[in-house]
């Protein structure tokens, strides 16, 4: 009995560990108010703005880095990247200070183009490759007009992606959080399965105790060779450059007018 209510608290201890680092513990601050989702085209319904908004602030906080969202029009006829950086000029967007640590997505309606974009810390985490990868996830929903799903999905990855030291592959297995839990799992069943082994009397039973050794020998041996066969398979090409992904472009970060460098990837949709 003693054992049983042993292994119990071992399982809920281990449990509590592997669980615990999957819960966020940052709130919301009801004092945030800050705008991160600038629709001037009009994509969103006034609802999916207000869910952006919350999603935007509580992942911006967890990474000290504004994740915005921009839309437009294009009625003045520039281009999305010159759009991007003249509008991160004169809003002085950034999470720490003005024109401090961003991530923004841009839309140019008119053109069908989008443009990935970090400043200082989100340039640092989100480099041009890794917006290129973000990109490419974003494009299909962009293509069929799932504009919330599309923004949504842009404000998770920057955060996943922002949580893996720069110069890593971010889509990586190891770092994705469905084979964590299993592996946690895994190790955990293991653990108390061992410990469940272990707790129980020792085995004085094997395989050789109800033997007869003196009658009991192999009489008969043999090895057959059947064939042996090769198969040629074709090498996969390796071109995987960012200008092949989904959408075309790629492009590349830049600097604005007010001299705030920036990473950048650019496509169609």
């Amino acid at each position: 009995m003693k054992n049983k209510t042993y292994l119990k608290g071992i399982l809920f201890l281990i449990m509590l560990l592997i669980f615990l680092p999957l819960v966020s513990n940052v709130a919301i601050a009801a004092s945030d108010t800050k705008q991160r989702i600038y629709d001037f085209a009009g994509l969103l319904t006034p609802e999916e703005i207000e869910e952006l908004e919350v999603t935007a602030s509580k992942y911006s906080s967890k990474r000290k880095t504004d994740m915005v969202i921009l839309t437009s029009n294009n009625m003045e006829g520039k281009d999305v990247v010159k759009y991007m950086q003249d509008f991160y000029d004169e809003k002085a967007l950034g999470y720490d200070k003005p024109h401090g640590n961003c991530a923004i997505l841009t839309i140019d309606m008119e053109n069908r183009e989008v443009y990935l974009a970090g400043f200082y810390r989100g340039k640092e985490y989100l480099d041009d490759s890794r917006l290129d990868l973000i990109r490419s996830k974003i494009t299909p929903d962009l293509s069929k007009g799932d504009y919330y799903k599309a923004f949504h999905n842009f404000i998770k990855t920057s955060y996943k992606y922002m949580g893996i030291r720069p110069g890593v592959n971010p889509d990586n297995i190891l770092f994705d959080l469905g084979f964590q839990i299993i592996a946690s799992l895994a190790t955990a069943g293991i653990i108390v399965g061992f410990m469940v082994h272990n707790s129980g009397g020792k085995i004085t039973v094997n395989e050789g105790t109800y033997r007869d050794h003196g009658n009991s020998r192999i009489i008969q041996r043999r090895d057959d060779y059947i064939r042996t066969t090769v198969t040629k398979v074709q090498k996969p090409s390796q071109n995987n450059s960012s200008g092949s992904s989904f959408g075309g472009g790629g492009g590349g970060g830049g600097v604005t007018s007010g001299g705030h460098s920036h990473s950048g990837s650019r496509g169609s949709f």
